[in-house]
């Protein structure tokens, strides 16, 4: 089973997910790329510091406070990727002989199809988050570092996209109906309120420069 932790370099990284190996793939890279744009954001927010910036200092510490966990989940969620795709592989090579064989592959096959999907559309949901951040300062953001935070916008946006496509290559092929209808809800709003929030923050940016 491959191994990533984010105790590797980005060189490793990079390394890993162009060779042949399946992981990390795009899963896994949705996940660096948000953690970067948390990343930018929190840098552009604390460059907003100090007497000139004093009367929005509250709301540069809600934005911080809110970031710095988010960073966190996105490097769980990079190695969550890898278990989920290792453990729907996994479930796909389980024998089926005999029909209680059959019967047991199915289940974990499906449990392994759910956890695929939701690893995804809860980056998904960090990437809201982030988003929501990222703009909740957008106005009051140093305006030497306004360009930073909007990329932060953009690779937040970007990453949320990008597991759009991991949850819906992974709905394809969900037998239970019921909860495919669910996870589709789930994706269709998120996705709506990352692009949304990523317009109106870079809205926000361009009047800034």
């Amino acid at each position: 089973m491959t191994q990533v932790t984010w105790d590797d370099t980005i060189r490793r990284f990079l390394q890993q997910a162009a060779s042949s190996n399946p992981t990390p793939g795009g899963g896994s890279a949705a996940a660096v790329v948000a953690a970067l744009g948390t990343a930018m954001t929190a840098m552009a927010a604390h460059l907003t510091q100090g007497d000139k910036f004093a009367d929005v200092r509250p709301e540069i510490i809600a934005a911080l406070h809110a970031l710095e966990p988010l960073t966190q989940e996105c490097e769980a969620l990079l190695a969550a990727d890898i278990k989920a795709f290792d453990g729907y592989m996994h479930a796909l090579k389980l024998p089926k002989e005999t029909a209680d064989e059959q019967a047991s592959r199915r289940d974990a096959i499906h449990g392994a199809a759910i956890a695929a999907i939701e690893v995804p559309l809860r980056l998904m949901e960090v990437c809201r988050a982030g988003l929501q951040a990222t703009h909740g300062i957008a106005a009051c953001t140093n305006p030497h570092v306004i360009s930073d935070l909007g990329i932060g916008a953009l690779l937040l946006e970007a990453a949320g996209q990008s597991a759009l496509l991991t949850v819906d290559i992974n709905l394809a092929g969900l037998k239970d109906a019921a909860k495919k209808e669910q996870f589709a809800a789930r994706r269709t709003a998120l996705i709506a309120e990352i692009i949304q929030l990523k317009e109106r923050t870079l809205a926000v940016v361009r009047d800034s420069i």
